[in-house]
């Protein structure tokens, strides 16, 4: 079980082998939320004063050396690790490493740092930055790229649930129960895993919120020592923006956040918001191929409803389940360029091939050849659970899902039952419905939405303009296809994100790009 929305190291790997040049998780998430009828705007939240820190954190010194990851094997890259507070209500106890990677400056002028989220959340900046640099070469000769794993995830006391045989025994769990004994084991398959995320990650499992990594990246400034925040976020990236230019509207900088998280919606809002993109995109991609979208749409669902009684057979000797042909079409959904890899493994399957879908489904799930599976989804797990306070019942559920499927015969019932399964009998409550992110004061911030984006449908680019208030957001369009907009083969896009981040030009709000 996995929530979809996320751009992270698996997703971007996956992308960039099948030729898409960029993109932008709740999965993530993610990341959009927003349900038609559980978008009202709770009261804003009055957050505390930003706790003193003591010098020991904020003068600290990086000691910077070679990084010991592959990924970052061809540049300068150098790694470092930052200390910050487990809890940042005690920001003089405990301390958690956080690690940090960078390149610098490649010209003159230097502006600073630019902190890079590749989205999630649990997507680790330390392995996604070195192949992401090539994208914004432009952007490196002013700025010194920087990245981290934000806490919980990766290098920065990543969190693993389960091991690998235990993640593979749960691809037979249907993700989408038809009966009361499939709910019984999807419900007890997600508290075994709340269970094995609690024993592994202790104390730190009501530390890891997205709050605590906006004030990590307030520390990070200081450390680095830039008087602003420079910052490109991509997919969840975006809400963890919006939350540090809440926090801390005095020292924004120069902030792009791409493929943009709708943040005034809860956690069913974000299903159904994914829902909707993730249909948007399967009609464009049927389209596209010369089908109508409605009689491909109808016949994708059939395909699914057969594999659910008799699972595809594949090349590897496991078995295609209905659940790992859902993420294997969700995959190449993300890029334009990856369309025609679904045809392909659409094709296979329909002649009772599964291999490629679930190719597909193992890139996603960070699964390689040897069947040892990444943690991106344990992180994502922890963090979004602490941050979302809605917790569906099946009950409620099940009362959904004829919206969910109305809205999407092929990925209704998936997007649903993961609203009740994803945080289901949870070790920790969450902390809200939906992340406060007005930030009255701030520099104006720079939002880019794609009409054609999958798992963050565009029109949440415009709720988080009017959410982070008036002259702070500015809303700039892609009329295009794929999870972001930035590195995604749009001059205008690309030439307008960096005349804003080197120069300081700020596009009008509304700006569209053909």
């Amino acid at each position: 079980m996995s929530r979809v929305v996320r751009w992270t190291a698996a997703v971007a790997a996956a992308l960039l082998i099948t030729g898409c040049g960029s993109g932008s998780s709740s999965a993530g998430t993610d990341d959009a939320k927003g349900h038609t009828d559980a978008t009202t705007a709770s009261p804003p939240r009055s957050e505390p004063p930003p706790p003193v820190l003591p010098a020991s954190l904020t003068a600290q010194k990086l000691t910077w050396t070679g990084c010991k990851s592959a990924a970052a094997a061809d540049g300068d890259w150098q790694c470092a690790t930052m200390k910050a507070p487990l809890d940042w209500s005690r920001p003089d106890g405990e301390t958690i490493g956080i690690a940090l990677i960078r390149s610098r400056a490649t010209g003159g002028n230097r502006q600073g740092s630019l902190l890079f989220n590749f989205g999630g959340p649990g997507g680790s900046g330390i392995a996604t930055m070195p192949s992401y640099a090539s994208l914004v070469s432009a952007l490196h000769q002013r700025y010194d790229l920087v990245s981290w794993d934000p806490r919980g995830v990766g290098a920065s006391e990543g969190v693993r649930c389960r091991g690998d045989k235990e993640i593979q025994a749960a691809e037979s769990i249907d993700a989408t129960p038809d009966d009361a004994a499939e709910e019984k084991a999807y419900l007890d398959d997600a508290t075994d895993f709340g269970q094995g995320c609690a024993k592994a990650a202790g104390t730190l499992l009501t530390h890891v919120s997205t709050t605590d990594t906006a004030r990590d990246m307030d520390l990070m400034r200081q450390v680095l020592g830039d008087r602003s925040l420079h910052y490109f976020g991509i997919s969840y990236g975006t809400e963890l923006g919006g939350v540090y230019a809440h926090l801390f509207p005095e020292h924004v900088g120069r902030m792009v956040l791409d493929a943009v998280v709708d943040p005034t919606a809860d956690s069913v809002g974000h299903a159904m918001n994914q829902t909707r993109g993730f249909q948007r995109a399967l009609d464009d991609y049927l389209a596209s191929t010369g089908q109508d979208p409605a009689q491909g749409t109808r016949k994708i669902a059939e395909l699914l409803k057969r594999i659910d009684t008799k699972p595809l057979p594949t090349s590897s000797g496991r078995k295609l389940t209905q659940t790992l042909a859902l993420t294997g079409i969700i995959l190449p959904l993300y890029s334009k360029e990856s369309w025609p890899v679904l045809t392909g493994a659409l094709t296979a399957a329909q002649s009772g091939n599964g291999s490629e879908l679930l190719r597909l489904a193992d890139e996603y799930n960070d699964r390689d050849g040897a069947g040892h599976y990444g943690t991106t989804t344990h992180s994502q797990r922890v963090i979004s659970c602490l941050d979302d306070r809605q917790r569906p019942t099946p009950g409620e559920v099940r009362t959904l899902l004829p919206e969910f499927e109305k809205i999407s015969p092929v990925f209704g019932d998936y997007m649903g039952w993961d609203t009740a399964g994803w945080c289901y009998d949870w070790p920790v409550a969450g902390e809200f419905d939906h992340p406060e992110v007005g930030a009255p004061g701030a520099a104006p911030i720079l939002l880019v939405g794609n009409t054609g984006d999958p798992a963050t449908p565009y029109e949440g680019a415009r709720r988080m303009a009017d959410e982070l208030g008036r002259g702070v957001g500015v809303e700039l369009t892609w009329k295009g296809e794929g999870h972001g907009a930035y590195g995604s083969g749009s001059t205008c896009v690309d030439t307008t994100v960096n005349a804003y981040l080197l120069n300081g030009t700020v596009p009008r709000d509304g700006t569209t790009c053909p």
